[in-house]
């Protein structure tokens, strides 16, 4: 008989997240980015790389390529103008979620189009697509409403059960993304899942099994049964459920 798998959670404190700061741009990396490499950092589940970037009034990513990748980006605070390859100059405030499935090749842009004084402040979520279509594809959709009533609700996903009832499709099977804007007194059960990436975009709360969990901490869970999250005073936290790894060699 196989020996069971046990449960693992490995917190990392928004303070001790890698970073990446020159003049125009502060970011703070959950998995190996850029210059920064861990060859025990490099993903968890389907989950590539989940960004916190605050870009200053005027700068931005300039174009750049990107092939065989899912891009979802949530903002936080400010403007983002996203510009591509396809034709698409798109500006996204809070409460909007953009896709961009990059194919077998596509440029694209992302600009600070605040107030003059202002800077944009965003989280960039890459995951691993698990149906290679070559033609690459934008959307953008406004889900303010959805999260009105303070649950957690999925809002983009490739899993069936949820992709035909989600605002976003994915082209990954074994993923979904739940966003929660939690009014205060609020607790949420996570999914059922081998594997959940907890993000705390807002706020603070606390977590079954980690105890307090701030604003910028990341929290990744390997087969952990009942997990529910509560908050006192309110938090904004983003949550992947994956049902599948990349394997060692990915």
């Amino acid at each position: 008989m196989a020996a069971p798998v046990l449960p693992h959670v490995d917190l990392h404190r928004g303070d001790e997240r890698l970073r990446t700061r020159v003049a125009w741009l502060h970011s703070r990396h959950s998995f190996s980015f850029g210059h920064h490499y861990e060859p025990d950092n490099t993903h968890h589940g389907v989950l590539l790389v989940n960004n916190e970037d605050v870009i200053a009034p005027g700068a931005g990513f300039d174009s750049h390529p990107h092939r065989n990748l899912e891009i979802l980006t949530w903002v936080l605070e400010g403007v983002l103008t996203h510009e591509d390859s396809m034709g698409n100059t798109t500006l996204v405030r809070p409460g909007a979620l953009t896709r961009l499935y990059a194919g077998s090749g596509i440029t694209h842009s992302e600009r600070n189009a605040s107030e003059p004084d202002e800077s944009v402040r965003f989280i960039q979520m890459w995951v691993a697509p698990d149906d290679l279509r070559p033609d690459p594809s934008f959307e953008h959709v406004d889900i303010a409403a959805e999260l009105n009533d303070g649950d957690l609700i999925p809002v983009a996903s490739g899993m069936d059960g949820y992709r035909d009832h989600v605002p976003l499709g994915l082209s990954n099977r074994h993923a979904t993304l739940h966003i929660g804007r939690l009014n205060p007194g609020r607790t949420v059960t996570l999914p059922n899942a081998p594997y959940l990436h907890v993000y705390v975009a807002r706020g603070e709360a606390e977590m079954t099994g980690v105890g307090p969990i701030d604003e910028g901490d990341a929290v990744r869970i390997t087969f952990g049964p009942d997990i529910s999250v509560h908050t006192d005073n309110g938090a904004e936290i983003l949550v992947w459920e994956m049902h599948a790894r990349l394997s060692p060699g990915n």
